[in-house]
């Protein structure tokens, strides 16, 4: 009674702090996804949060709005607000800014939140010149519930060199983050992990400032060196469907994080190695059937997309992305294709018998980097980059058995936290693939280029 009796501001102000505590608020993000010719996805994530609205234009038509509003919006166990924007026909070719309102509080940013979708290039316009990043295996620190001994995560600052690179685009390729003991036993655990190495704030500008894919391996997965068998596999692909922005995920009676896009004149395939994957322990005599990291369908699906890509007759490139190394022979020292070998023979034979040309493998996992090439006929190499790590600890290679690796190509090992660049230029017919490894302090470690006659 007595409050009704109070004039309209003052009601408001005793209101205003209540309010203010109601207002959700931005976790991290926003996050660039997949980037077509006429479609764009924006990731981003909330806690609290009633409503959210993006609003986009063309960079140079600012008064050409769009806007499309988030209600009703579903938290994950522990509590936390994912959400993907997904922008329709769009214009190829066409710079767009956008911006962010949750609860009708705009949101600020210290850089700019711009995209450009990919050119209508083909029949048009000579083959473009585009660059893009790759790494592995980014452990975030989190004391609470690290191992008690030296920190694993060997600091974020390389998040923010990989920022300043102007590359079109980043994969991610396996150990993207690290879930603990504490969390790979209970789904709350899960979310939390995803959640927790997401919000890093030297990752924030990253996120935003060019498209990102992923695919995982075992510490995104679940526990380290995890296979089929682990009993959460389903919340932790839910974890990782929802928190990146691929354009699919696996087939519809297939599960999986695997999937296809491309950029130019190149075709990703994303692999899945873990969701499917037979325990390295066993033989196919003991299976009865093929041993395999990626399941008979999964595989079938990448020998029919890489001759659908041939048949186009436009990709240069085919880039596979899984996470163990594909064409080393040390098996047992990491779990690489070498403890599959009947399914790399496979994967091997079916490139050569079909001529599928321009195959590189990007892979990680194993706590360095190199570049490695296997010969496969008289005229043709299988180019395999291995890049890692990206923030977790590494592995001193040097002083093992692989240190004289015959396969690595000269002077390309890197056994500290690093990155790397792939950029392809050149007309049409000389493509150039130039791949150049950055370490954390954003200083270059080598540079090799790979003509596209190399791979036919």
């Amino acid at each position: 009674m007595i409050m009704s009796k109070l004039p309209r501001f003052l009601l408001m102000l005793v209101a205003l702090p209540a309010l203010m505590a109601a207002q959700g608020a931005m976790v991290s993000g926003p996050m660039l996804g997949h980037q077509a010719k006429r479609e764009a996805t924006i990731w981003l994530e909330t806690e609290g949060a009633k409503h959210v609205t993006l609003t986009y234009w063309p960079s140079d038509q600012p008064e050409e709005k769009k806007a499309f509003t988030k209600r009703r919006l579903r938290p994950t166990p522990i509590a936390k607000q994912p959400m993907k924007f997904i922008l329709p026909l769009l214009e190829p070719g066409q710079s767009y800014d956008y911006s962010i309102i949750i609860d009708e509080v705009p949101q600020e940013f210290d850089y700019p939140l711009s995209f450009r979708t990919q050119t209508l290039w083909e029949w048009r316009e000579p083959t473009p010149e585009f660059s893009f990043l790759f790494g592995t295996c980014a452990y975030i620190n989190d004391a609470a519930y690290d191992r008690p001994s030296t920190p694993y995560g060997k600091g974020t600052q390389i998040y923010q060199h990989m920022a300043d690179t102007a590359a079109d685009f980043m994969i991610w390729g396996g150990d993207n983050l690290y879930l603990r003991e504490v969390d790979f036993d209970s789904e709350g655990g899960i979310w939390y992990r995803y959640s927790y190495d997401r919000a890093v704030p030297d990752m924030q500008r990253l996120f935003a400032t060019m498209p990102h894919y992923a695919t995982w391996d075992d510490h995104d997965f679940g526990p380290n060196n995890s296979n089929r068998s682990y009993s959460l596999k389903a919340t932790t692909l839910k974890a990782f469907t929802t928190y990146w922005a691929n354009p699919s995920w696996g087939e519809p009676d297939n599960p999986g994080t695997y999937g296809q896009f491309t950029h130019g004149d190149a075709a990703f395939f994303l692999m899945d190695n873990r969701y499917h994957r037979d325990s390295d322990k066993l033989s196919s005599e003991e299976l009865g059937r093929m041993k395999t990291q990626y399941g008979q369908q999964q595989r079938e699906w990448l020998k029919q997309a890489l001759l659908a890509c041939k048949d186009l007759k436009m990709f240069t490139f085919k880039f596979i992305v899984t996470g163990g190394q594909m064409i080393t022979d040390f098996g047992g020292q990491s779990e690489s294709f070498g403890l599959y070998p009947e399914e790399r023979e496979d994967l091997l034979n079916f490139i050569v018998k079909h001529d599928i040309t321009g195959v590189v493998f990007l892979t990680g996992d194993v706590h360095f980097t190199e570049l490695a090439r296997k010969k496969v006929t008289e005229t043709q190499w299988i180019y395999e980059l291995t890049s890692s790590p990206l923030s977790s600890g590494s592995w001193d290679v040097g002083k093992s058995q692989r240190a004289g690796d015959p396969q690595r190509v000269k002077d390309t090992l890197v056994a500290d936290q690093n990155f790397t660049k792939l950029t392809i230029s050149g007309p049409k017919d000389t493509r150039v693939l130039t791949i150049t490894c950055i370490d954390k302090t954003g200083e270059v470690r080598w540079t090799r280029d790979i003509p596209a006659t190399d791979l036919r």
